[in-house]
């Protein structure tokens, strides 16, 4: 598979990992839009919201390891899904952005 974020959860390309559980990885993104923008993916390729139910418990709670480690927990941050390319979906893997480290406006698009 020529997934990009397959290949992060595989290790084939290297990235700043923030987080790691059995299921779920989170990574410092390329192009950050917020002084801390990490993207929280499942391993397994998914594309679907509804082929979350097994995994998305481990993503939440990975959600809120990085807003600890990242120190947003206090200070609060967005969490963001997009699906589909009229969203702004550029990687067809579900995968979540957890932006923070400066107030952040609304609406976001």
């Amino acid at each position: 598979m020529n997934c990009i974020f397959c290949r992060i959860a595989n290790k084939e390309i290297k990235s700043g990992v923030v987080h790691e559980t059995g299921k779920v990885i989170a990574f410092d993104d390329v192009a950050p839009q917020a002084p801390v923008h990490v993207v929280v993916i499942p391993k397994g390729h998914i594309e679907d919201p509804s082929g979350l139910n097994d995994v998305l418990p481990e993503i939440f709670d990975c959600i809120v390891k990085v807003s600890e480690i990242k120190g947003l927990k206090d200070r609060g941050y967005r969490v963001v899904m997009n699906k589909g390319r009229d969203a702004g979906q550029a990687v067809s893997h579900l995968h979540f952005h957890v932006l923070g480290g400066r107030k952040l406006s609304w609406p976001p698009g």
